[in-house]
């Protein structure tokens, strides 16, 4: 990697840093008595944030799908959810540009398959995008199918919008440059970066005129069935686990530990890898969250010292926190003795899934 984009990287880091402090802090003032003015300025703010927020990503997940190619973070996801979601995170939007989103699932309610819940919502985000940013009056029509079968589940999604006559003649690199340069660079961000999703899932895409002015963008992806596992009885010792919390950010700090007591979790907290390998000699903590980059002694170095410690102090969890999160910076938070990595901004789920993987489910540490 070249320089400009190492330093490129580092900003754009730092600014989600930045943006997720933002929006940790919009949170508090919101459970806060404010003034009707007070209400719309917080709104105002955690609206602004969550844009840049987005931008910040989806150039980031851009970047990486392109240079390295599509890295699916699996799981179980109900389909009918990604409906719900896609209603509440675009009505207000489309609302505010007079648009009407119309929103539909055509399924069996709880039917559910392996997915990447992020990337689906990413391919609808960016022809959502699209459609809202060219529509100026009228509705937009978004809809999933989804058919079971005995080879999997076929997803087919799709966005009824105006027709894009003034772009037909042009490539997609030129359209999407035309959206960056006139209308929004979210949506010409979000544009691109559905097309390289949607090509990484091996996802069928299509666009038909319809009648009148209004063209349908639809697109197919196959996905694996969830097959139900019997569970095993959890054991209840009724000890909660208790994480230590290390970053050299404060508000960072605060965002962890609020997620951690939500897992029903206690914490302490130390600024710097130095402060973490002092902690860890008390044998206090069942596990510790570690941020990589701080000052005196960074989160790898204090992986290794702590990994050095006898016994079992120095065999505790360990996760790393990180906005460096691609697949080569994982491997060498692996290999320097991590037991796994979650990326900033922390999603709570990710965060559980996380701690119910390095926790043992038989210890007394399993409370999370």
């Amino acid at each position: 990697m070249s320089l400009p984009e190492f330093l490129a990287d580092r900003v754009a880091a730092e600014i989600r840093q930045q943006m997720d402090g933002v929006l940790a802090l919009t949170e508090q003032l919101a459970r806060q008595r404010l003034t009707a003015d007070g209400e719309a300025c917080v709104a105002g703010v955690r609206s602004a944030a969550e844009g840049v927020s987005r931008m910040v990503d989806a150039g980031r997940d851009l970047k990486a799908v392109v240079r390295q190619g599509l890295t699916p973070d699996l799981g179980p996801v109900v389909l009918r959810e990604i409906m719900d979601e896609i209603q509440e995170r675009w009505q207000p939007r489309a609302a505010a540009s007079g648009v009407t989103l119309l929103v539909s699932f055509d399924g069996e309610p709880d039917v559910s398959a392996i997915a990447d819940r992020n990337r689906l919502l990413q391919i609808f985000d960016g022809f959502i995008g699209e459609a809202v940013a060219a529509q100026a009056r009228g509705a937009i029509e978004v809809g999933l199918s989804v058919e079971t079968g005995p080879d999997g589940v076929r997803l087919e999604g799709r966005v009824r919008g105006p027709r894009d006559t003034g772009w037909d003649s042009q490539d997609i690199e030129s359209r999407i440059r035309n959206i960056a340069e006139r209308l929004d660079l979210e949506v010409a961000l979000g544009a691109m970066l559905a097309r390289h999703v949607l090509s990484g899932m091996n996802g069928r895409l299509r666009k038909e005129a319809n009648a009148g002015a209004s063209e349908t963008v639809s697109f197919e992806i196959d996905l694996s069935p969830v097959v139900e596992e019997a569970a095993a009885p959890a054991e209840d010792t009724g000890r909660a686990a208790h994480i230590l919390v290390v970053d050299d950010n404060a508000t960072n700090r605060m965002v962890a530990q609020s997620l951690v007591e939500m897992f029903d979790c206690t914490s302490e907290s130390a600024e710097d890898g130095e402060e973490a390998v002092e902690a860890a000699q008390t044998g206090r903590f069942d596990l510790i969250l570690m941020d990589i980059r701080m000052p005196r002694m960074d989160g790898v170095a204090a992986t290794r010292a702590i990994r050095a410690l006898p016994g079992r102090l120095g065999a505790v969890p360990i996760i790393a926190l990180t906005a460096n999160a691609d697949p080569d910076d994982a491997e060498g938070y692996l290999a320097a003795g991590m037991n796994g990595v979650v990326e900033k901004p922390m999603k709570p789920e990710h965060l559980l899934q996380a701690l119910q993987q390095a926790l043992d489910p038989g210890s007394s540490a399993a409370a999370a």
